[in-house]
């Protein structure tokens, strides 16, 4: 391994361990302050290890979820993450089996709420796993899924799959993904020139930017082949192989990463606080994908004010609207990029798309979707257990009587 790449991933740690006691100060203060008062708030205990893989979504769902909550819902609930602390609420953001241990029985006063962030189908298309392991993992998602309480999507997409695989519909509540306008937000002229030099981009030359794991159904291999066919437009990728060789395409995608197209810039996986920079650096967000949930790329580039173009698929229309413009195949994606160029009318109007998208997801109206969640899990969590456990009862005397 390159001096360079060690000294990044001792950075990387560094770093990680940081934010781990940071945590935990907060975790200790928050117990502490209860200590002293007579009334206390429930306690939600939000439980991830997203940061065991680097560039990855659903680290920056959980994320901008806990500085959410610790901004808005303190009044309600008081916040603490991967704590030990006995809480009111558990909502685990990852599916790690060590979580299992953790959980609230059906028997006891607190209830289990988990983060649906992809399902067997869609995994499938990201990592390359040999089949008797795909098996295994594909029964332990759903047992976990089974094991909690309630389960929140990021796209409505995800409820029919759910209850096809035997989850209680009422226990499956759709709430949309965000970004923060603090953390992703448009730059100045001479700011995006300086940032395009950084990465050796021209600096005045129009530019797409594609942000995702390195995976072939990112649609990575057609974003190369509108470079190939658009050498004066600059192609930027932000993203790597967060799941190293088993990634899905990784064999084909290296050998691209080593020997792509001279304007198509490959620049690896990019801290999140850094991507603020990458977005403005674009003219255009360009989202080639063959599948995706609700990707968080997308309402980030929103937020920094960039058209949004993607693949035409099922999923978008309920979650993007009218926020963007679509394509089918290579051919339309480059004819799109070129009226976004050429066409300055429609580049605004494809602008204001997304502006408008970047207000409808705006996190105010997002965290009240989530303070009223969650006092509905307080409120009806024990009816909805009883429930579920009549008809346990139901389906076990049905199959006795066949």
């Amino acid at each position: 391994m390159p001096e360079k790449n060690i000294e990044k991933k001792i950075k990387a740690n560094k770093e990680k361990r940081e934010k781990h006691e940071a945590l935990k100060k907060e975790n200790k203060k928050v117990i502490k302050e209860r200590k002293t008062k007579t009334v206390t708030k429930p306690i939600i205990n939000m439980m991830s290890k997203a940061d065991m893989v680097k560039g990855q979504g659903v680290l920056a769902v959980y994320e901008e979820l806990v500085k959410l909550a610790k901004e808005y819902l303190t009044d309600d609930f008081d916040i603490l993450v991967n704590a030990s602390e006995k809480a009111d609420i558990y909502h685990y953001h990852t599916i790690n089996p060590e979580f299992i241990v953790s959980m609230p029985s059906k028997s006891s006063d607190s209830y289990s709420v988990g983060f649906v962030h992809f399902l067997p189908e869609t995994v499938e298309d990201s990592l390359d796993l040999p089949e008797l392991f795909r098996d295994v993992f594909d029964f332990y998602l759903i047992q976990f899924y089974k094991m909690m309480d309630y389960l929140v999507v990021v796209n409505p997409c995800f409820i029919k799959p759910l209850v096809d695989y035997g989850i209680d519909r009422e226990a499956i509540v759709y709430i949309p993904n965000f970004v923060s306008d603090k953390d992703f937000f448009p730059l100045g002229e001479k700011r995006k020139k300086e940032i395009r030099e950084k990465y050796g981009i021209d600096k005045d030359k129009f530019t797409i930017l594609g942000v995702g794991q390195l995976q072939t159904r990112k649609g990575v291999n057609d974003f190369a082949k509108m470079a190939m066919m658009l050498p004066d437009i600059e192609f930027v990728w932000a993203g790597g192989f967060s799941f190293s060789v088993m990634s899905e395409g990784y064999k084909e995608l290296k050998k691209l990463t080593e020997e792509p197209p001279k304007n198509l810039h490959f620049i690896g996986i990019v801290e999140r606080e850094e991507m603020n920079d990458i977005y403005n650096m674009s003219d255009v967000m360009c989202l080639p994908s063959y599948a995706e949930l609700f990707p968080m790329a997308i309402l980030e580039a929103m937020s920094v004010h960039k058209p949004i173009l993607v693949r035409d698929l099922d999923i978008y229309p309920d979650i993007l609207f009218d926020f963007y413009l679509k394509a089918n195949d290579v051919d339309s994606f480059v004819s799109e990029i070129v009226k976004l160029k050429e066409d300055d009318e429609y580049y605004a109007e494809a602008k204001a798309k997304a502006i408008n998208g970047s207000k409808y997801y705006a996190r105010e109206h997002v965290a009240m979707m989530w303070r009223d969640f969650y006092k509905m899990v307080l409120r009806d969590g024990s009816k909805l257990r009883s429930l579920k456990k009549e008809r346990k009862k139901e389906e076990k005397k049905r199959k006795s009587e066949l």
